[in-house]
């Protein structure tokens, strides 16, 4: 009698004692299924702007490895610019802190091999919006991150009684000194409700509510 004869003779035998039940050898002989792969998380809309652009008032932590002499915690004046030894002023308003410490580091290394510094904005100060019309409380913001114009709004107590949301103004002021005018309108972002039509705000714009 062929071998594979003799096994299937054992295992109905096993079987019918009780001693392997047949789901079980089912189970064996069928490779458990994979568990199905998680569906990849779609990207947030209107995702918030990564890099902060430093402003006169910000407070900034300067550190440059193995010299704490160099190393300090200083204000950005009202001209834009911060005081560090050896290197005086220099401009930091309207820089990233990655840009900022790419300009320190280059200006080091006219005094010291490779310096590697580290710019770390602590106290946020500078940014600030207005939000002017039909809203509870008109009047400058003081923000400390990342803010959409309904959060401002949000922030600003609501609209008044007779507010236009659909006619809203975000005036803002270009690079080149020019004056932009983004309109916005605050039923529609509501009634999307993921935020995509929402906008996220920059230090010096203005909110206009009719």
């Amino acid at each position: 009698m062929s071998s594979l004869k003799w096994l299937v003779i054992v295992v109905a035998l096993v079987t019918a004692a009780g001693l392997i039940a047949p789901a079980a050898l089912a189970q064996q002989a069928s490779p458990a299924p994979k568990p199905a792969a998680a569906a990849p998380r779609a990207a947030m809309p209107g995702a918030a702007p990564s890099d902060y652009v430093i402003g006169p008032e910000d407070v900034l932590q300067v550190s440059v490895w193995k010299n704490e002499t160099l190393s300090r915690v200083v204000p950005v004046r009202p001209d834009g610019k911060i005081s560090l030894p050896l290197l005086h002023d220099i401009q930091a308003s309207g820089l990233t802190s990655m840009q900022l410490r790419d300009k320190i580091s280059k200006a080091l290394g006219e005094f010291m091999p490779h310096p590697e510094v580290s710019v770390i904005v602590t106290d946020v100060r500078s940014f600030r919006v207005s939000i002017m019309g039909e809203v509870q409380r008109p009047g400058v913001l003081l923000l400390k991150s990342s803010t959409t114009v309904l959060e401002a709004i949000a922030m600003a107590g609501g609209f008044r009684d007779f507010a236009s949301p659909s006619k809203i103004t975000v005036v803002r002021k270009g690079v080149n000194g020019q004056t932009e005018k983004i309109p916005f309108n605050y039923n529609r972002a509501i009634r999307a409700g993921d935020g995509e039509n929402d906008i996220f705000l920059k230090t010096g714009d203005v909110i206009v509510v009719p």
